[in-house]
């Protein structure tokens, strides 16, 4: 596992759809990363603004960061991701995903009818990270460990003593993510959630989501003891079982997120926005 150390991590909160962006980096080199980038997004228009993104870029410029990397944890169903409109400003960087991505291609590939010559070997990206791969971010070591269950392409980042989860799991008070998109299973997403409770205590474990009510700040950052003890989902030892028939259940009565086809148009193309659906 990754080699130990803090880095500096600054987390920004997209309300409309409930998303943390995170810039991570080595404090001493100013090497760093963006992880889950968000591209704002008009459904009603179907035109993308960059808000959001220009937040992350203003904090780059403003601390001296080199970005090597975009990371995406996975595929995501509810935002579009503005990876490639931060790769145009910010030369030298690359964008990162589990190779899961390649089954959610294959899957989504017919059912939004994309182009037949659409590849589904995960070229859009510049890197697919196999469980366990390794690379540096200035001193420091990202450790790529495959936590499928959402979906079958979901990654953490471990950089020294900090992971970033995606949708793996979610704060204390609202649970664990949803298991019913193609690929999803419950069962794999146990597995991978206990993964996580295992890492050492003092692991910071830094979210991708929360919706909190009005007035109530969004928590972004979580522990593994704080998730084994309390997440509605999880605590008091629930077995596997009980958390495969909870998650089943629960996902039976949810709708589908409202920007989960153009999310998905963008996101399995690495944010690349040539699909026709955007010039409508």
């Amino acid at each position: 596992m990754s080699q130990r150390g803090s880095p500096a991590v600054e987390t920004f909160f997209d309300p409309p759809t409930g998303t943390f962006s995170h810039v991570v980096s080595d404090p001493d080199r100013r090497v760093a990363a963006i992880i889950d980038p968000v591209l704002d997004y008009d459904p009603a228009t179907r035109r993308t603004s960059t808000a959001s993104a220009e937040r992350l870029l203003d904090h780059v410029r403003r601390e001296n960061l080199r970005i090597e990397w975009i990371l995406e944890t996975h595929a995501h169903a509810d935002h579009l991701t503005s990876a490639q409109w931060l790769k145009a400003r910010l030369p030298g960087s690359r964008v990162g995903i589990g190779e899961g991505i390649c089954q959610v291609q294959q899957t989504f590939k017919s059912r939004l009818k994309l182009e037949v010559d659409f590849p589904t070997d995960g070229r859009q990206f510049d890197a697919l990270f196999k469980p366990g791969d390794r690379f540096s971010l200035g001193e420091l070591h990202v450790d790529v460990i495959a936590t499928p269950g959402h979906t079958p392409d979901s990654v953490t980042y471990l950089i020294g003593d900090t992971a970033f989860v995606g949708d793996t799991i979610f704060a204390p008070h609202y649970g664990t993510a949803r298991c019913d998109f193609p690929g999803g299973d419950a069962r794999t997403l146990y597995g991978s959630m206990q993964r996580l409770l295992s890492l050492p205590e003092s692991t910071r474990i830094f979210l991708c989501h929360d919706y909190p009510g009005e007035g109530v700040a969004p928590q972004y950052l979580t522990s593994p003891i704080d998730l084994r003890d309390n997440n509605i989902h999880l605590k008091g030892g629930v077995t596997l079982e009980q958390f495969v028939d909870m998650r089943e259940k629960r996902d039976a009565t949810l709708k589908a997120p409202k920007l989960l086809e153009p999310s998905l148009r963008a996101n399995i193309r690495a944010g690349h926005l040539e699909d026709p659906y955007f010039k409508d």
